[in-house]
């Protein structure tokens, strides 16, 4: 989280000359000051108290929230992915990070079903199936992360606000393990859909071929006063950004997406009609 904390001071010292900035703290030069905000050196929560009080921000609860995380011992609070340091790449050690902090998820993929709802049958058939780059080894470790993430949508404190637009092609999919591995799923997407911190909505076979061709996508939403987050995702961690026209023109895109997909009651009842025999029209979108 050190970036995040980094970025969030650079935003606070806004158009103030770095120079400048950092004769205000002891100690300081213009090379620690640019190493602390690109996330390359932590600062204490003290450090933060004092800079954004020299700096006149006024803003307590957003100060006292960054000093908090700038405080958390190194791969933060709530660290299970500590295990897989060394393991995986370091992009998705940090989206991991970023996802167990956020507020509000929404997520898109145009060709599967999004990764927080996916089983572990299925999971393994996209992750360790016959196009796999990775050696199974690999893929069993993915598989873990990708579960133990599926702890935000059920923890008991706080549980994160979920949107989720899911394929309709995603269940036509052919599955070598078995039509068990989807029958699994369709049940799984039924169970979440319940939940009150879940939003699902199926973008059905008749949308318009643009929506998804940005790929897979999740944006992550934060209490203040953290800036949102863009994924471009794929299963090493993909790629993410904080920059705020790139972030608005995601969002469009996933409302558009979300106001051609199915309704949350139309999207159970397809959901449920799969399970029971595949429907024998194309669904459109509301």
């Amino acid at each position: 989280m050190r970036r995040r904390v980094g970025a969030q001071i650079r935003r606070w010292r806004g158009e103030l000359k770095s120079g400048e900035a950092a004769k205000l703290m002891p100690g300081w030069d213009t090379t620690k000051l640019s190493r602390i905000e690109r996330g390359l050196y932590r600062i204490s929560g003290d450090d933060v108290r004092t800079f954004t009080a020299k700096l006149g921000v006024e803003d307590p609860e957003g100060v006292e929230e960054v000093a908090s995380v700038a405080e958390e011992p190194a791969g933060g609070a709530h660290g299970w992915w500590k295990a897989y340091d060394s393991r995986v790449s370091e992009p998705l050690i940090d989206f991991v990070q970023l996802e167990s902090r956020a507020s509000k998820i929404r997520m898109h993929h145009p060709v599967v079903i999004p990764g927080l709802l996916q089983t572990p049958g299925y999971l393994r058939e996209i992750i360790g199936g016959p196009s796999a780059a990775i050696s199974p080894e690999q893929a069993e470790i993915l598989v873990s992360i990708r579960l133990a993430r599926q702890e935000v949508l059920t923890r008991t404190d706080n549980p994160v606000e979920f949107h989720a637009l899911v394929p309709e092609s995603a269940f036509h999919a052919t599955i070598e393990s078995g039509p068990g591995v989807m029958k699994d799923q369709l049940r799984k997407l039924l169970d979440v859909s319940e939940r009150p911190n879940v939003r699902l909505q199926i973008l059905p076979l008749t949308a318009h071929p643009s929506h998804g061709s940005n790929g897979a996508t999740t944006i992550l939403t934060f209490s203040h006063p953290w800036v949102p987050v863009v994924s471009i995702d794929n299963p090493l961690g993909g790629t993410h950004s904080e920059d705020p026209v790139e972030i608005g023109y995601m969002e469009r895109i996933f409302t558009a997406a979300a106001d051609t997909a199915l309704p949350v009651d139309e999207s159970r009842d397809l959901i449920t009609e799969y399970l029971e025999g595949k429907p024998k029209w194309p669904t459109t979108g509301a």
